[in-house]
C-alpha cells in the first residue's frame, strides 16, 4: 500500500517494508509536493479523469448502460451516447426529473431521415429524448415546413380511426372531426375510419381537398369497458381488409377530443406513444400500471406512462400493437381478470416490451383540469369536457 507522509523539515515515501528519505533538498520536496497534491485531487475528484466531452442526457441518478433482452429489465441507462439509434435495444427510461442538455447538432437518426433535423437542445426545460433513443416532441424542436415538405414528397397518406358508439357520437364526433379538419396533418392525404353501431347518424362535414371518410358498424357492447377493449380486435381487423391497401401510417384515438392546434407530420413515425399528462413529470411508482400478477398487462415497474388515447405509426406496427393487446385483453377474460385501465393497461406493457420510436409530449393530448405549465408552450389536442354519468348509462 502506498502512503504519503509530509513533515516541515522532510518528505518520506513508505512503500512496503522499504523506506526513502529526501531531505532539506527544495528540487525533490517541490516535485514531492506536486506529486501528492495530483494524487489528492485524483482521489477527491475521481470525475475529472473521465472523458467529459461526450453529449449526454444528464439525470439525478447516472448508471451505466445495460443491454437486456425484452423481458430481462435491468438498471436503467441515463446517459445518452452520440450516435445511438432509435432501435438499439430495450432499455429503461430515464428518472422523469431528467433534463436533456445535448449539445447542439446531436442528432438521433441517420443523415437521411427527416429526424435527423429535430434540434434536440432547443429544450433545456423538459426531457426531449429517452434513454433507448426516441425523440420525444416538443414544440420549438422541429421546422413544420421541412416535415411536411418531406412526407407530402413522400406522397403519404395517414389514416385516423374514432370510435364514437351510443351518446357520444352525438356528443363529440362532429366537433372531433371538425378540429381535425383545420389541425390534423395538415397538407397530407387523410382517410378517417370512424367505427359506430349508428352510422346513419354520423354528421356530414366539409372535408378538404385530399380528405376522406370511411364509416364502418360495430357491435355496440353493455360495457363502455368492453367496448374501450374490443376496440384493438376492430383495429387490427380493419387495417388487414382496408387500411394497409390505402395508408402508409396509422393514428388511434379516442372521440371526447378536440384538436387546437397543428397536429402535423413530426409525429409520424414507425411506432408512437403518446405521455400522460397527469404522469409525464412523476416518479415512476406513481404510474398506474396493472399489478395484478394474474393479468397480462401486469407490470411491476416501467419507464413510461402512456395514454391509450392517442397512439399510433406504420400500419404494421400498429396492427401489431392491437393483436397483441387484444389477444392479452381475450386471456385474461378466460382467466376472469380484468386489467386495471383496461386496454391502456395492455398498450402501457406493449410499450414497455416493445419500446416506441418515437414519443409525443403531453402537448399532443393535453386537458385543461392541469394547471397552466411553463413547459407547455403549444397544446394541440385537448380532453373535451367528460360527462361520464350520461354517456356510459
Amino acid at each position: 500500500m502506498l502512503r504519503l507522509k509530509t513533515s516541515v523539515s522532510s518528505l518520506t515515501l513508505t512503500c512496503s517494508s522499504s523506506r526513502f528519505s529526501f531531505k532539506e533538498s527544495h528540487k525533490w520536496k517541490t516535485l514531492c509536493l506536486v506529486c501528492m497534491l495530483m494524487l489528492f485531487c485524483s482521489a477527491l475528484f475521481p470525475h475529472l479523469s473521465k472523458r467529459a466531452a461526450e453529449p449526454s442526457c444528464i439525470t439525478s441518478e447516472a448508471q451505466p448502460l445495460v443491454k437486456t433482452s425484452s423481458f430481462e429489465w435491468m438498471k436503467p441507462r441515463n446517459i445518452l451516447p452520440r450516435g445511438i439509434t432509435l432501435l438499439q435495444g430495450k432499455y429503461i427510461s430515464t428518472p422523469k426529473d431528467s433534463r436533456c442538455i445535448l449539445p447542439s447538432g446531436t442528432n438521433l437518426r441517420p443523415e437521411e431521415h427527416i429526424d435527423y433535423s429535430l434540434d434536440l437542445c432547443s429544450r433545456k426545460d423538459v426531457q426531449t429524448s429517452t434513454s433507448w433513443g426516441a425523440p420525444i416532441i416538443w414544440d420549438g424542436m422541429f421546422d413544420p415546413e421541412l416535415y411536411d415538405a418531406f412526407y407530402t414528397e413522400q406522397n403519404v397518406t395517414v389514416a385516423l380511426t374514432v370510435f364514437a358508439v351510443g351518446k357520444y357520437l352525438d356528443a363529440y364526433l362532429k366537433d372531433f372531426l371538425t378540429s381535425a379538419e383545420s389541425h390534423f396533418m395538415p397538407g397530407l392525404r387523410v382517410v378517417y375510419y370512424i367505427f359506430t353501431d349508428s352510422p346513419e347518424r354520423v354528421p356530414e362535414i366539409q372535408l378538404g381537398p385530399q380528405r376522406s371518410i370511411v364509416i364502418m358498424k360495430v357491435e355496440k357492447h353493455k360495457r363502455w369497458q368492453d367496448i374501450s377493449m374490443m376496440r384493438m380486435l376492430t383495429i387490427t381487423n380493419v387495417i388487414e381488409s382496408h387500411i394497409r391497401h390505402q395508408a402508409q401510417y396509422v393514428f388511434c384515438t379516442d372521440v371526447d377530443q378536440i384538436f387546437v392546434g397543428r397536429f402535423g407530420s413530426e409525429a409520424l413515425g414507425d411506432s408512437v406513444a403518446q405521455l400522460h399528462a397527469f404522469f409525464y413529470n412523476r416518479e415512476a411508482d406513481s404510474f398506474t400500471y396493472d399489478r395484478n400478477p394474474n393479468s397480462m398487462a401486469y407490470m411491476y415497474k416501467g419507464d413510461h406512462y402512456y395514454h391509450a388515447a392517442i397512439f399510433g405509426g406504420t400500419w404494421e406496427n400498429v396492427q401489431r400493437l392491437a393483436e397483441s393487446c387484444y389477444l392479452g385483453i381475450m386471456t385474461d377474460k378466460r382467466n376472469q381478470v380484468e386489467a386495471l385501465w383496461h386496454d391502456e393497461s395492455h398498450l402501457n406493457k406493449y410499450f414497455w416490451i416493445m419500446k416506441p420510436t418515437k414519443v409525443l409530449s403531453p402537448e399532443y393530448c393535453w386537458t385543461t383540469d392541469i394547471k397552466q405549465r411553463s413547459e407547455l408552450h403549444f397544446p394541440r389536442l385537448l380532453w373535451a369536457e367528460k360527462h361520464y354519468n350520461e354517456l356510459r348509462q
